[in-house]
């Protein structure tokens, strides 16, 4: 671990002043990705920021019936919150589904937006990784690739993004709302994760000095049912092989509004319009179900080792919209 300079902000000003006086800064609420990495000298900030007594630790509902979740709200109050697990269950069953018990009380929901890949090539720092060093080239490509993504890959990087939380966010259109040298700003989740292309060293919109305060989930319909489902090597702490996160509503047995999202598949939590187009208006059955799975992965790269992936994200989808559907 490289030297740095450590620091503690009681208030969101002071945390962004505290940000905008060193370009190499963190923040740092529980660690669990951050200390890590910069254990391994893949992170090598001059200057780290607890942010762990700012006062955004609260679950409140909106004027509009929607719910505001704060930055430092640890994943494990979240995912037991009871309003999360009767309006936003697939929220509460991604956050479950994610991690150790030990883990989720100290991961935070602004750090769990900002996981970064477990990409082994990304985690060592012997090997060439466009991500940790760009133009060093991507040792993943033409490595052992078995846990890398299949949809929004570049020549430049294929590293699966980790998150399952955020997954469900994206099938629930969370906002993510951010505050920085310019001001405050409210970027759709869709929108705050950027795909690799020729720069995958930036994976989201976030500035330097940029700080994460809260998101807001929108009201859904009383008719409303989410799932999560994960695919995964063991059923104890592991990260997705495939996942899907399934936001729907129903009139009888037709899909009147459906929003999908895939994980372990996508260099970020992968939002499936197409998926989504091939079930609207239609019966909820299990032609229908295959069909919508077939458009979501329509456009999968794989690499010689996940080829696998292809078919098992296609079956994880089947399942979750299956589960999401029957009979209640």
């Amino acid at each position: 671990m490289e030297p740095f300079q450590f620091s503690q902000a009681k208030t969101i000003n002071s945390a962004l002043e505290a940000g905008r006086s060193q370009t190499e800064t963190k923040f740092v609420a529980g660690g669990t990705t951050l200390i890590d990495l910069m254990k391994l000298n893949v992170e090598t900030p001059k200057r780290v920021v607890d942010i762990n007594s700012l006062p955004l630790a609260q679950i409140e509902s909106t004027p509009d019936g929607g719910l505001k979740i704060g930055a430092m709200v640890r994943n494990s109050d979240l995912a037991h919150d009871q309003t999360v697990q009767q309006r936003y269950t697939v929220l509460s069953e991604a956050l479950l589904s994610g991690a150790s018990p030990q883990l989720r009380n100290m991961a935070t929901t602004g750090g769990n937006l900002l996981q970064r890949t477990r990409c082994y090539y990304f985690r060592g720092t012997a090997y060439p990784c466009n991500k940790r060093e760009p133009g060093s080239g991507c040792a993943a490509i033409d490595g052992f690739n078995r846990i890398h993504a299949i949809l929004g890959t570049s020549e430049h990087c294929i590293a699966t993004h980790p998150s399952d939380m955020a997954v469900a966010m994206m099938a629930l259109e969370a906002v993510v709302h951010i505050q920085g040298a310019n001001g405050e700003r409210s970027v759709p989740v869709n929108d705050f994760y950027l795909l690799p292309e020729s720069t995958p060293n930036r994976e989201n919109v976030l500035a330097p000095g940029d700080l994460i305060t809260y998101v807001t989930l929108p009201s859904l319909a009383s008719s409303t049912r989410s799932h999560y489902l994960k695919l995964r090597d063991r059923a104890s702490y592991e990260f997705a092989l495939a996942s899907a996160a399934v936001v729907v509503s129903l009139n009888g047995n037709q899909i009147q509004r459906v929003r999908i999202a895939l994980g372990g598949v996508g260099t970020k939590p992968w939002r499936s319009t197409e998926a989504e187009h091939a079930l609207e208006g239609r019966e909820a059955n299990q032609n229908n179900f295959r069909a919508a799975a077939e458009a979501a992965l329509k456009g999968a790269e794989p690499r010689h080792d996940n080829a696998f992936k292809v078919e098992l994200a296609k079956r994880c989808l089947t399942r979750t919209l299956t589960n999401v559907t029957q009979p209640a």
